[in-house]
């Protein structure tokens, strides 16, 4: 796991949570809608938005999705328990993003712009040190 504390803009976290969680099954209307967001409740992985307005739209499989206005918050809990990220509201557009990272994870966020590549050089020299310092 890889500890997250970055901020990024909201746009970015949902295309994390949809590459997470539902990209093969959104559809393309809800993807072009920067408004709606997946859910999902359960004891396999949730995702939960916190807004200041939000209607349900559709479920797809264990994926519900809403829209969402004024998005204070956003807690992931990935269905293997290994990734578990909380997005809160800063201004504007931008949030502070912070939690643990499954490797999974951590490729999400990068195709997803939120981790640059040189915080992945970084966990990588990193990991690279422990498994040296093991041996």
């Amino acid at each position: 796991m890889v500890h997250i504390d970055v901020v990024c803009p909201l746009r970015k976290f949902r295309t994390f949570l949809i590459y997470n969680t539902c990209q093969t099954f959104i559809p393309k209307k809800f993807l072009k809608d920067p408004n709606i967001f997946p859910e999902r409740f359960g004891e396999s992985g949730s995702l939960y938005v916190e807004a200041e307005q939000k209607e349900y739209i559709s479920q797809i499989r264990d994926v519900q999705f809403v829209r969402a206005r004024n998005v204070l918050g956003i807690i992931y809990n990935s269905k293997s328990g290994r990734t578990k990220l909380k997005w809160r509201h800063l201004e504007g557009d931008m949030g502070r993003l912070t939690g643990e990272a499954s490797t999974n994870s951590l490729v999400n966020l990068f195709a997803s712009g939120i981790l640059s590549e040189s915080f992945i050089d970084e966990v990588r020299a990193q990991h690279q040190a422990q498994q040296g310092a093991e041996s």
